[in-house]
């Protein structure tokens, strides 16, 4: 099993930058894929990048696509995700998640979640 906490998160202005972590517990972290999805008041949860067990397969929303960018440290049992050039559009609450496919966009192929991290950017 994998637990997960989720960091960084504030508030910065539009074309500013933020790096959020996620640290992850458990004795098979290097196996998992990990995701980040986001969610905005009123919206359903938004798959926002992915990235394999070795950190060598990545994938990205097109709305988020040469702005942010996912990395892993498997020794440090952690993900993160550089988040540059923020529009408003990408406020939300942020998750990190685990799971065992790559590369899938849907919420239900990630079985461990993180309890969130709240990015607001003001324009």
């Amino acid at each position: 099993q994998v637990q997960l906490v989720e960091s960084g998160g504030g508030l910065v202005q539009a074309g500013g930058s933020l790096r959020l972590s996620c640290a992850a517990s458990g004795r098979t972290f290097s196996s998992y894929v990990m995701g980040w999805f986001r969610q905005a008041p009123g919206k359903e949860r938004e798959f926002v990048t992915t990235i394999n067990w070795s950190g060598s397969g990545t994938s990205y929303a097109e709305s988020v696509k040469g702005r942010f960018t996912i990395s892993r440290d498997n020794a440090k049992n952690t993900v993160y995700l550089q988040m540059n050039s923020l529009k408003p559009e990408d406020t939300a609450v942020y998750y990190c998640a685990a799971g065992s496919s790559f590369p899938t966009m849907t919420p239900r192929q990630y079985h461990y979640w993180g309890q969130g991290t709240q990015v607001t950017v003001s324009s």
